[in-house]
């Protein structure tokens, strides 16, 4: 299945008038704004990404799920008088959010694949559904909405329009990172994301963290914790204001998960839950490890450098994220840590070649 781009009656997603080069980098070539193209004749690499772009090579990873892009989606749950306010209400905020930050055009909502009924028996959808998220060399995010979708009739309820925000939000900073591209033996490859470096060998700037790790040293977990700690606050302020507040069992911790409020305990209980077999638990399995391996190590990584300024400390790396300068978020460290705090805490012996190995990851 071939998606060139669906027509559609909305434009959330692009701000219009704010930046008509990147307007016309995303419907002219299909490249997002903070990608870049490096080499001597860049041609051959946006063919590259323009073949990998508008085909579906997604959606035929998940046989048994139908997707329809979020914009259509959400006309359709309108058109069934579904109460959309939560998500589009967020959407305000995204907007307003990630313009401060320096992101000015969100991931066109045609972009995003929801799959919302599935012929699978049981088939749970949402946030932690594997396999599914933003793909940068698709340029297109694949998500499941929450709940059963192998339900008769799917119920797009309130805790399932907070999870596909909390879903949007954090893809459109995924979107919204700056990039640099080269081709690799007929490949495009990134050699920048955000402020994580890659060498053509295949060396990443950071090294894994350590099993059991309470804080983290990988750039790429403290990226990924931002994105989704920035998309979870927002979903948080979106429940709080349509007065959404649900406890107990899956939906509860599905709740405090999609609000950034689980703790702990939670993630305890997660781990020690029965395995019964059911995509449910191994649904709620997945949700406790991605928050002990991100989004805590997150937290405690702004607590422990960030300290009083943990917030602030955020702010600057979602910014540098977007902007691919690393900068900023040098200097802050700097002027609180001293001089070369950021490789001191991010770069790997393997990168500088100091070691030999090579990471193929």
């Amino acid at each position: 299945m071939v998606f060139a781009g669906l027509p559609s009656r909305r434009d959330a997603g692009v701000t219009p008038g704010t930046d008509s080069r990147q307007d016309h980098a995303l419907t002219g070539h299909l490249l997002a704004p903070g990608e870049h193209l490096t080499g001597t004749d860049t041609a051959p690499l946006l063919q590259a990404l323009t073949r990998l772009r508008t085909a579906d090579t997604l959606t035929p990873e998940h046989p048994d799920h139908v997707f329809t892009p979020l914009s259509l989606l959400l006309d359709q749950w309108e058109a069934q008088e579904v109460n959309t306010a939560p998500f589009h209400n967020g959407l305000a905020l995204v907007q307003a959010r990630y313009a401060a930050l320096g992101l000015r055009q969100l991931l066109p909502l045609d972009r995003v694949l929801v799959a919302v009924r599935s012929v699978r028996s049981g088939a749970r959808g949402g946030f932690h559904h594997p396999n599914q998220g933003y793909r940068h060399l698709q340029m297109r995010a694949v998500v499941t909405a929450y709940g059963d979708l192998a339900a008769p009739e799917p119920y797009a309820g309130e805790l399932t329009l907070l999870d596909l925000l909390r879903s949007y939000a954090h893809d459109c900073l995924h979107f919204g990172s700056y990039r640099a591209y080269r081709l690799i033996d007929g490949a495009p490859v990134r050699g920048q994301y955000g402020v994580n470096f890659r060498r053509a060998d295949g060396r990443s700037y950071s090294a894994p963290d350590r099993a059991g790790a309470r804080s983290t040293r990988n750039i790429g977990t403290v990226m990924e914790g931002a994105c989704d700690r920035e998309a979870r606050s927002i979903t948080r302020q979106i429940a709080h204001g349509h007065g959404v507040l649900v406890s107990g069992g899956t939906d509860g911790y599905a709740f405090r998960d999609v609000t950034g409020q689980l703790d702990s305990a939670d993630v305890a209980e997660l781990a020690g839950l029965p395995d019964t077999g059911s995509e449910t638990r191994a649904y709620l399995a997945s949700m406790g490890r991605y928050e002990s391996a991100v989004n805590m190590r997150y937290q405690a990584f702004l607590e422990e450098i960030g300290g009083g300024e943990a917030e602030d400390l955020h702010s600057v790396i979602l910014a540098s994220m977007i902007s691919g300068d690393v900068g900023a978020l040098s200097t802050w460290l700097d002027q609180r840590h001293g001089p070369g705090t950021f490789a001191a805490l991010f770069m790997s012996q393997v990168y500088m070649g100091q070691m030999d190995l090579v990471l193929a990851s």
